[in-house]
């Protein structure tokens, strides 16, 4: 009989699609790019991209050229196969070459970029499909806003380049009072007008992430042909902003109760004794902790679900394990499965609790479930 995991996190690939579907309806026309990023999240790309390359949608966004070749590799000779493959951030010098060899569409962040692009394109006697990254005030990478126009323009004579698109990045787009993003649509608006005057036009023109999606809709409307979502597609939001999109948490964090215990008043419970039990109570020790990705900021605050029943949090998280109460659940017993993210009827914790409780937000949570917890696909 095969050894079970202690810490597992169950993906339910029927409600990714379904999620995908409803970001699809709402930003229509528009096509999605679906991000894949750092592992789709920490959650497992090679499901999460069988299962959407299979939809509509535009391709695959990328951070970086070995997430570029693993999508690659992992959709060769299946469904969704001949779908695009988007570096969103930067590319270097050395990675150009393998990258157009691969065909994946790379992000022109300056001049100097773009010629390294079309000279390998050249040398492979073939054409790189490229998109320009605009610098409308994320002040992070990409060609400055004040550039654009020159350097669109100057990049556009070079051959052996296919500049099918144009995109930016927007760091205000959870806030939907904050005035920032519509003037950076503004901004990036006046840059096409500029650069139609020259002829040139774009195919694929984008500066919604999930973010925007949910807040701002005129950044999915036209001029706009595409969006871009991570973290919705997850069914998590920015802890700010109208979450707009009706889409559900794709993920189930579970683990197993290891011991049982009847303690007494008086007993202080893990590392600095920040718990201290005022009456004799039933505490289960789960098997994860904060190697498994379950936040420090739980300690004395957050509660897991046992049997249906919210238990509290009660002493500090340790890297293996943690500590509940579960006077509410006295047929609790070793081996018992316990849901740290889920929902169990009426109740649920969700990676925006989390954040909520740690400070941060779903992201970050997502991607810390730990290399131990074993990925399970429903």
């Amino acid at each position: 009989m095969p050894l079970k995991r202690r810490v597992w996190v169950e993906v339910d690939l029927g409600k990714l699609r379904k999620n995908y579907a409803r970001i699809a309806a709402a930003v229509k026309p528009a096509k999605v790019l679906c991000v894949m990023k750092a592992n789709a999240y920490g959650l497992g790309v090679g499901p999460y991209a069988a299962a959407l390359a299979t939809t509509d949608c535009a391709g695959f966004g990328v951070a970086e050229p070995f997430e570029a070749l693993q999508l690659r590799e992992l959709l060769a000779g299946k469904p969704g196969a001949e779908k695009p493959v988007q570096i969103l951030s930067s590319i270097l010098p050395d990675e150009i070459a393998p990258m157009v060899e691969a065909g994946v569409t790379l992000p022109v962040i300056d001049v100097a970029t773009a010629k390294r692009i079309s000279a390998a394109a050249r040398k492979l006697k073939t054409t790189a499909k490229v998109h320009f990254k605009l610098d409308t005030g994320m002040g992070r990478l990409g060609i400055l806003a004040k550039d654009a126009p020159r350097v669109i323009r100057e990049v556009k004579r070079l051959p052996n380049l296919d500049c099918e698109g144009i995109f930016s990045h927007c760091p205000m787009a959870y806030d939907p009072e904050n005035t920032f993003t519509e003037d950076q649509i503004d901004l990036f608006c006046a840059i096409l007008k500029d650069v139609a005057k020259s002829g040139i036009s774009f195919k694929v023109v984008h500066i919604a992430a999930s973010d925007a999606i949910n807040n701002f809709p005129r950044a999915a409307q036209a001029p706009f042909t595409q969006v871009r979502t991570g973290i919705n597609l997850h069914g998590s939001f920015d802890p700010n902003g109208k979450r707009a999109l009706k889409v559900e948490s794709v993920l189930t964090l579970k683990t197993r109760i290891a011991q049982v215990r009847d303690l007494p008043a008086g007993t202080t419970l893990g590392y600095g004794r920040t718990w201290c039990l005022n009456r004799t109570t039933r505490v289960a020790t789960i098997s994860a902790g904060y190697a498994d990705g379950l936040p420090l900021a739980l300690t004395n605050r957050g509660h897991v679900l046992v049997k249906g029943v919210p238990c509290p949090v009660i002493g500090r998280i340790s890297m293996d394990y943690t500590t509940v109460d579960v006077s509410h659940v006295p047929d609790a017993l070793p081996g018992d499965e316990v849901v740290c993210l889920g929902k169990v009827g009426k109740h649920a914790v969700t990676p925006d609790d989390w954040g909520a409780l740690k400070g941060t937000h779903a992201y970050e949570i997502i991607c810390s479930l730990g290399n131990r917890v074993e990925r399970v696909y429903v």
